[in-house]
């Protein structure tokens, strides 16, 4: 099969891909009002995880921690125990070194990004990227915030214009597994799914266990029936 010239139409695949978050910390998140914030976490936790079942590269970015922003959500650093965070001051990481030393040494093209504003250190991360490092940017755009509706959908907008690629952290997961023949890691796709998907992940549950009764997830206490009054 004919490989095309565009690198845009190619699909996200384990290994063309590298993972970067950019200040998914607390006083980030207090700002957002384009996505319900328990949600956005809920975004950015599974799409780290879903980094994690397929072994991408990932960087995490971090600014004005001790000062302003607070410490990155535990939820998402319990996913990389011991990995290094790459602490700025610039609103835009393409500015500090550290990172795009990083994004560099893994040697791939397409990022996949996650972060916090969506009209400041995401959009002003992107479009340097793709122009000064030839990067291929994939914007989560669930697994990031504005501070406004309006301020989200118009940075999102702007840079889609620019050539940025803008995906959802469902998509991401499913891309990267592409094909359910592919078991070694078809469990823990679904396994993500089931925690993280919300209707989805409630539709597999029903289905496995409904329709292919497989047994439940979580073990419990018997389940009495009813017993109508005589």
């Amino acid at each position: 099969m004919a490989k095309s010239a565009n690198p845009f139409l190619e699909l996200l695949t384990p290994d063309n891909s590298q993972l970067l978050f950019i200040d998914q910390q607390p006083q980030m998140a207090f700002g957002v009002q384009s996505i319900d914030r328990q949600t956005l976490k809920n975004n950015v936790v599974a799409l780290a995880k879903a980094a994690k079942v397929f072994n991408i590269p990932t960087t995490i970015t971090t600014v004005e921690t001790e000062s302003f922003s607070g410490h990155t959500y535990p939820e998402l650093l319990a996913v990389y125990p011991g990995h290094k965070i790459l602490e700025r001051t610039s609103m835009n990481s393409w500015d500090d070194q550290n990172v795009r030393d990083a994004l560099a040494a893994t040697g791939r093209k397409k990022i996949v990004v996650s972060g916090l504003w969506t009209e400041v250190c995401n959009l002003m991360f992107a479009l340097s990227a793709m122009d000064e490092g030839d990067y291929q940017i994939y914007m989560v755009a669930d697994a990031s915030g504005g501070t406004s509706v309006d301020a989200h959908k118009y940075a999102m907008d702007r840079m889609v214009q620019a050539g940025v690629i803008p995906v959802t952290w469902q998509q991401v997961l499913l891309e990267w597994q592409r094909d359910w023949a592919r078991k070694k890691t078809y469990d823990a796709t679904i396994a993500l799914v089931q925690e993280h998907s919300g209707a989805y992940g409630m539709g597999v549950d029903y289905a496995y266990t409904l329709v292919h009764k497989a047994p439940e997830r979580v073990k419990h206490g018997e389940r009495i029936g009813p017993n109508p009054a005589k």
